[in-house]
């Protein structure tokens, strides 16, 4: 096979690898970019890769392994990938999601114009701080990273059978209970008004305590979820690592 053309057949191929990051994973698909620059970004990211390495990419296409084998091994890992960022921002979600319910928001959803979703108000503020301090830190240099080293770790043409379950539990609980940390202080605050609820309602039996629960929680939200927020960011730099780091151990390699 000419050189040239295996150097471009594999960029199509690693760029399989990338798209799925870009396309489907977070804090890529809360920014409103048109398919056609998405598309661009892989194929130009996948071409750097790709002169840089060419004895593992466009020589592995030149040797004549089957490319739609190739293509199914670099979707494989491309969604490992996409997976483990969408569970590090699935899970801030889910924590915000808890808060709100606990504060008396569940009702209240915020309507995501780029994923055209809904999703919980806290959970919305907590996601969104996430994605400017994976732009802010260095996140999009250590992803770049993280292809240049998969290219190592799963080489082009290697039989991959399934997801990895101790590696797929050990990021779901990970995630899950870091995030749960990002609100434990307004869930604290939370808890103790509940208490003090309870007390009154026993002493106070004529006070409507549900509706005063309900004002008195919200604004108490309202007032400790900034600082909640100004105290998350080494959490949230905690997850977005575990995530980036996870990655590569989703995958089982067959034998």
């Amino acid at each position: 096979m000419d050189e040239l053309v295996a150097s471009l057949i594999a960029v199509l191929l690693l760029s399989l690898r990338i798209a799925p990051v870009l396309a489907f994973a977070a804090p890529f698909t809360l920014l409103r970019v048109p398919p056609v620059i998405r598309v661009l970004l892989a194929l130009g990211l996948a071409l750097a890769l790709v002169g840089g390495r060419p004895e593992a990419t466009s020589a592995v296409v030149a040797s004549g392994v089957s490319l739609s084998g190739l293509a199914a091994g670099e979707l494989l890992i491309g969604g490992a990938i996409a997976l483990a960022m969408q569970l590090a921002f699935g899970a801030i979600l889910w924590a915000g999601g808890v808060l709100d319910i606990q504060a008396g928001y569940g009702l209240a959803m915020v309507a995501d114009p780029t994923t055209q979703a809904q999703m919980p108000l806290a959970g919305t503020v907590f996601a969104y701080a996430a994605a400017a301090l994976f732009f802010t830190s260095g996140g999009m240099l250590d992803l770049m990273a993280l292809w240049s080293v998969s290219i190592d770790q799963v080489p082009m043409g290697t039989p991959l059978l399934k997801l990895d379950i101790a590696g797929l539990s050990a990021l779901l609980g990970g995630v899950f209970v870091l995030a749960m940390g990002l609100v434990g202080l307004v869930m604290l605050v939370l808890f103790l008004l509940d208490l003090v609820l309870a007390f009154m309602a026993r002493t106070l039996p004529q006070m409507n305590v549900l509706l005063l629960g309900f004002q008195v929680k919200s604004l108490a939200t309202l007032v400790v979820l900034p600082m909640a927020l100004a105290l998350s960011g080494a959490v949230l730099l905690r997850i977005l690592r575990l995530a980036l780091e996870s990655a590569p151990r989703l995958l089982v390699a067959g034998s």
